[in-house]
């Protein structure tokens, strides 16, 4: 029980490593506030949480909306009195187009951003003025091993994700004098809803270039992540941390 009495904010938490991330922090104590915009996933995700013992509401929001994060946020602190860690997981990922930069359609391209990467700092901004009041916080923002590859189909992913490390390392710059440390986790291939989709092929290529030679679990991601709210990391900011089997390798 690590979280008991914390109130945790997951986005994109009604399904795959998101929701994973919600029934991890209830299961530890903490009221989670279930951030997702397909409203039925969501509440279904907090109703299994309730229905196991846990504390947890289900707010729907969309994170490329700054108005519809200030809303969410204003739920949560209704709800549970404030807000002590935000864990920004929301992203387009499951079912996204994979076109070359040169042609990708414009439209498509910024609103992908929108929710990919300016949406951890919308979400950031209106979280954070209660980790404030609260005397602290911690923040993890989901990156991926897409970070640090090139040149392939669809490389709008790995540029939001890039992105989203350079956020990470600026905010916890700015908000360590505050006492919120910030994050982030760089996952490698998990099994997942949305991987499952992919080509058998295709995976069975990225593992074997993998050290560890097997796809990650959502409970293995979920790991590293609680361990970086946890008081455990208490002296670590600024960083993303790969949980992907080796599959990205820096000295």
């Amino acid at each position: 029980m690590r979280f008991a009495g914390k109130v945790a904010v997951v986005t994109g938490a009604g399904q795959g490593i998101g929701e994973t991330y919600a029934r991890r922090l209830a299961a530890e104590g903490a009221a989670v506030v279930v951030a997702e915009i397909n409203a039925a996933q969501g509440q279904a995700v907090a109703d299994a949480i309730n229905g196991e013992g846990g504390k947890a509401l289900f707010v729907k929001v969309d994170v490329s909306d700054p108005a519809s994060c200030e809303a969410m946020a204003k739920a949560a602190c209704d709800a549970f009195g404030g807000i002590d860690f935000l864990i920004n997981n929301a992203a387009i990922f499951n079912g996204m187009r994979y076109e070359p930069l040169m042609s990708v359609d414009i439209d498509y391209y910024m609103r992908f951003m929108a929710v990919n990467l300016h949406g951890a700092l919308f979400v950031s901004r209106a979280c954070v003025p209660s980790m404030i009041e609260r005397g602290g916080g911690a923040i993890i923002n989901q990156s991926s091993t897409a970070a640090y590859l090139s040149g392939s189909v669809g490389a709008y992913y790995g540029i939001s994700k890039l992105g989203t490390n350079g956020l990470t390392t600026a905010l916890a710059a700015e908000l360590g004098p505050k006492g919120i440390r910030v994050n982030g986790v760089a996952p490698g291939p998990t099994l997942t809803e949305a991987m499952r989709q992919v080509d058998p092929k295709i995976i069975e290529g990225i593992v074997a270039q993998m050290p560890l030679g097997r796809i990650g679990t959502t409970d293995e991601q979920a790991n590293a992540v609680l361990f970086l709210l946890s008081d455990d990391a208490a002296f670590i900011t600024g960083q993303t941390l790969c949980v992907d089997g080796g599959m990205i390798r820096r000295a």
